[in-house]
């Protein structure tokens, strides 16, 4: 039985009340409006013994920030590659199915999800406004640079 303190139970409260699913130190910020004192390894902590209890999902892909989702029953996600942000995902099929990849892996699946990954909206807007072109992207940001220095 998971013991219920003031500190997981606002960590649990402030990760519940959005859907934008937090890092830890995101969290923090929050959770610091209601108990000024906590600490950025509190929040951490407490995050893993809420994760261990099935309390909160993590969220981690190779290269990217842990984040979290109070969410914890099976669902996808989309993740911005540029900036982080990760959204939830409704998908009406599952496009893999799970006896399938037990067969070819000979693994015993225990859960399943699928995670997306491009540009949100608004990072989509800004490489559209620099151009989809590194070169010509890498040029302009350098002529930006040049003129600043000559003022």
């Amino acid at each position: 039985m998971l013991r219920r303190t003031s500190q997981r139970g606002a960590i649990l409260e402030a990760l519940r009340g959005t859907h934008r699913h937090p890092t830890a130190a995101e969290l923090h910020c929050v959770v610091r409006r209601r108990l000024p004192r906590i600490s950025l390894g509190t929040v951490y902590r407490n995050l893993e013994v809420l994760a261990r209890a099935g309390l909160v999902q993590r969220l981690g892909a190779a290269g990217a920030e842990m984040r979290f989702d109070a969410r914890v029953e099976p669902h996808n996600h989309v993740r911005c590659v540029r900036c982080g942000r990760m959204c939830d995902l409704e998908l009406v099929e599952q496009p893999v199915e799970l006896s399938a990849a037990r067969r070819t892996t000979g693994f015993e699946i225990l859960s399943a999800s699928l995670e997306f990954r491009g540009l949100c909206p608004e990072c989509g807007r800004s490489r559209a406004s620099v151009g989809r072109d590194p070169a010509a992207s890498l040029k302009m940001m350098q002529s930006i640079s040049t003129r600043r220095k000559s003022r």
